[in-house]
């Protein structure tokens, strides 16, 4: 359940820190990959070279590290857990404070976090503490624990951090809740084909990748194992994304193709170019005082055509960039046979090639179809596999 997945681990300051450095290792071993996060005070506890010999990655233990180390590592966990949380951290965390690098990380993400409470009895029964967990909890986090045992001091009673495998386990239900997908095998692809001219010159267009690579993403998130066949680099470095890069319409059809039958889903959100010069010139053409050479063209490999005539085929997801009216995209949702067209005008604000947004009509194989309004890629993306998901049902 872990191998693969990115985990990022606050360490708050606390008696019970050195707990951490067992979780770090749980984890570790279940094939986690695990970034550390330690606040000021949990250096009093435990030093932040334990959490980087463990984890083979350096703790964090300063906003001002670099250039935006908080931010960094929202984007880069799959889940952040807490352990232990003191009652200061679980107040920063509720109440939206960024006072050190963990609550700043927090605040900067929309994963999911996973909160281990260790405190003294009576700081964890405060009622300013109860409703700082009451807020935590109805935000969506995950609260494990406290447990009952000793404390520091000879103390004794609730607050004891739980052990580092009860931790491990509530991190891989989390990590389980929206793995949804979980079985499916899914091609995406992505980026638009460059068709050679000459070694110097193409034939290509401005996609970007962004959507194709909204829906690979969020899609191995989701559980899939995906194949992104992609003619633009992927730097997310998804666990589950095994990514084939490719340039041309022939490549991406042989890529497609030769998975596809192993395939339940294929997505093609890539671009692929309609026509390529039929003899490309294999040294730089020169200006020339003959005039203006001259090009012809072949229609390229019909990658999504070659899916759907398959005897057996998966599940297929087209994509249309229109220019206007979306007349065009109704039609080729029909002849194209398609399970769902996905449609956009791309030449509405936010909605065109590079952006971050979309705003798509996506139509059915029956002719209905539903719009969507502009959001961004990574909501089109989660949107366009709950469909996918229920036709897969």
């Amino acid at each position: 359940m872990l191998r693969g997945r990115r985990v990022v681990l606050g360490v708050s300051g606390g008696v019970a820190a050195y707990k951490a450095a067992y979780l770090a290792r749980r984890l570790v071993e279940a094939g986690a990959e695990v970034r550390a996060i330690m606040t000021p005070s949990s250096r009093h506890f435990i030093g932040p070279h334990t959490f980087t010999a463990i984890t083979g990655t350096p703790a964090i233990t300063d906003l001002f590290s670099g250039v935006s180390p908080h931010t960094e590592l929202a984007r880069w966990g799959e889940v952040i857990v807490i352990a232990p949380a003191t009652a200061a951290t679980i107040g920063r965390c509720a109440n939206g404070i960024s006072s050190n690098v963990l609550a700043a990380t927090v605040l900067a993400s929309d994963r999911p976090l996973v909160v281990a409470p260790a405190m003294h009895t009576e700081m964890w029964e405060h009622p300013a503490t109860q409703r700082n967990i009451e807020t935590l909890a109805a935000d969506g986090v995950t609260i494990v624990g406290p447990g009952s045992g000793d404390l520091a001091g000879g103390d004794s009673g609730i607050g004891r951090l739980v052990e580092p495998e009860e931790i491990v386990a509530a991190v891989e239900h989390v990590l389980a809740a929206g793995r949804d997908l979980a079985g499916l095998s899914m091609i995406v692809t992505a980026g638009g084909t460059r068709e050679p001219i000459d070694p110097v010159r193409y034939v290509g267009n401005h996609s970007s990748g962004k959507m194709g690579f909204a829906i690979a993403g969020a899609a191995a998130r989701r559980g899939a194992a995906v194949t992104l066949v992609s003619t633009v680099p992927y730097l997310a470095d998804e666990p589950g994304v095994d990514v084939v890069e490719v340039d041309t319409a022939g490549e991406m059809a042989r890529a497609v193709w030769g998975r596809a039958a192993e395939s339940d889903v294929v997505v093609m959100a890539a671009a692929v170019a309609d026509f390529r010069p039929v003899n490309p010139a294999d040294h730089k053409i020169k200006r020339s005082r003959d005039g203006i050479p001259t090009v012809e063209f072949e229609a390229t490999e019909d990658v999504l055509a070659g899916v759907v005539a398959m005897e057996e085929r998966p599940i297929v997801v087209g994509f249309a960039a229109e220019a206007g009216d979306l007349e065009d995209a109704e039609r080729k949702a029909k002849d194209k046979g398609v399970d769902l067209l996905v449609a956009n005008d791309i030449a509405r604000p936010g909605s065109g090639f590079g952006s971050d947004t979309n705003e798509v009509t996506v139509i059915d194989a029956d002719g209905s179809s539903e719009s969507w309004e502009l959001m961004p890629k990574d909501e089109v993306a989660d949107k366009l596999l709950d469909r996918i998901r229920d036709l897969n049902a």
